[in-house]
């Protein structure tokens, strides 16, 4: 008597993810926890600290190396997470380049920024290779920390550019200023910049803001469907409310809604969203005379005349969800066809006495609205799907993940900047997958045929059984 879901589970297993690696390479340090439905591997080390990964329109994977430039990767793909790096060089050698990579739709210009500058170079991604001079297209971003500034090159509103910029601890006071230009998102139409000599732009005066008061926003996505853009957002350290260290669990990360680039108004596109004044809510027990305060409300970090929790909520946008504090999101990649998923890496804390973060994570989305699917207040909208086994042994002995690109087959690539590694994930169930009856239920073999038709869906199952015939065991 056939097991129908055990076929169905097997014939899955050798579709989707049927190979053993030959060629296995062992991380830095212990191997990944990795959640139900999903597997891992590492496909590349030895890189200088990676940020930022993109896709060109031939496969090959662009990594920003901090401090280094910007490298080219092929792979030998055997399928699933079976790959192997066979060819890799320095595509641009400029050692300012710290973070931002973008790459136009026609695949045929490449962008990237240093803590100052927004650059470009025409590119071939046949030949691997850039094919001209670099253009400067942004300017006037040095400060003294917080040196990334992550680029989006809109998919709804062609030629648009968003450029973040984040701001130190110590330019506070300046970053309150809308003209200083420090702490913001900004769009700039680079179509505009049609002639070689056209001057760049500068940051501080030019280009649209999209949001600001956003201390570190360092990934920003566009939803594929609507066209949304969120940002998600690293909250300060060291806080004190009325005189007490309230560091461990206030405030909490964020994800912010920053509106459309296609004209559409929202109430909060180009608002404040509270840095340095306003923080998000995280663990609202441990912040004195919180007064009702939940999980996503701004509080101010010292109430004085001028500045209360009340004016927060009032003046200030709040987080369309709120992250633990101290996770670091580093950078936000939407499921690429109709935005279900939202994924985040989590860098990982250093101001907390234990550590948190160092992991992937997931959020669902509706793909009509393009809304997150949690409420403003919830305290669990984040789902695991890689994190690091002893966070104990954090940040020194951990992978630190950063950059996020997504392929055509759906697999999630990742950079650890601390370690200099590239991974890949990969679903091994599909959504919805038919889930095995216990040890012992069974059927004829009409009835596991049923049973793995409705596991598989129709035309699946059909190109099984010409794989494979179907026959009971």
């Amino acid at each position: 008597m056939v097991n129908g879901a055990a076929l169905a589970a097997s014939f899955y297993a050798a579709g989707a993810v049927a190979q053993t690696c030959s060629h296995v390479l062992v991380p830095a340090n212990a191997q990944p926890v990795v959640a139900n439905g999903w597997k891992a591997q590492l496909v590349a080390g030895g890189l200088t600290r990676p940020r930022s990964l993109q896709f060109d329109t031939t496969g090959a994977l662009l990594v920003v190396e901090s401090g280094k430039g910007i490298s080219r990767h092929r792979f030998t793909d055997n399928g699933g997470t079976c790959l192997q790096s066979n060819h890799s060089h320095m595509l641009v050698d400029l050692t300012t380049l710290n973070h931002g990579l973008a790459l136009s739709a026609d695949g045929r210009t490449l962008y990237a920024s240093s803590a100052e500058a927004v650059f470009s170079w025409p590119y071939d991604a046949r030949g691997g290779a850039v094919t001209g001079s670099s253009r400067t297209l942004v300017t006037g971003m040095s400060n003294n920390d917080l040196v990334t500034r992550t680029l989006l090159l809109s998919q709804k509103s062609p030629g648009k550019l968003l450029v973040s910029r984040g701001s130190s601890e110590a330019n506070r006071d300046r970053a309150s200023l809308l003209s200083s230009g420090l702490s913001q998102i900004r769009v700039f139409d680079i179509s505009n910049l049609t002639a070689d000599d056209s001057p760049p732009y500068n940051f501080n005066t030019d280009g649209t803001v999209l949001g600001w008061g956003l201390r570190n926003s360092v990934g920003v996505a566009e939803h594929p469907v609507t066209g949304g853009i969120y940002a998600v957002e690293n909250s300060v350290d060291g806080v004190t409310r009325n005189g007490k260290d309230i560091r461990e669990n206030n405030p909490g990360e964020e994800l912010n809604f920053l509106g459309f680039l296609n004209g559409t108004a929202t109430e909060n596109q180009g608002r404040n969203f509270g840095y340095p004044h306003c923080f998000a809510v995280w663990e609202p027990s441990e912040i004195p005379d919180h007064d009702g305060l939940v999980v996503g409300q701004q509080f101010a970090v010292q109430e004085n005349n001028t500045l209360t929790d009340e004016v927060c909520g009032r003046e200030y946008v709040p987080p369309r969800l709120t992250f633990p504090a101290h996770y670091a999101p580093i950078d936000l990649k939407f499921e690429p066809r109709e935005g279900e998923l939202g994924f985040v890496t989590f860098r990982g804390s250093f101001d907390r006495s234990s550590p948190v973060g160092y992991r992937i994570a997931s959020i669902s989305f509706d793909p009509a609205s393009g809304e997150p699917k949690a409420e403003p207040d919830s305290h669990d909208s984040l789902t695991d799907i890689i994190s690091n086994k002893d966070l104990s042994a954090c940040p020194d002995k951990c992978f630190r993940p950063v950059g996020l690109a997504i392929d055509d087959k759906g697999r999630i690539w990742f950079s650890s900047d601390a370690t200099g590694e590239i991974y890949v994930l990969q679903r091994t169930t599909s959504p919805g997958q038919f889930v095995a009856p216990e040890s012992g239920a069974g059927g004829d073999k009409d009835s596991a045929a049923a049973d793995i038709k409705a596991a598989m869906g129709w035309w699946t199952f059909a190109v099984v059984v010409a794989a494979f015939g179907f026959c009971a065991v």
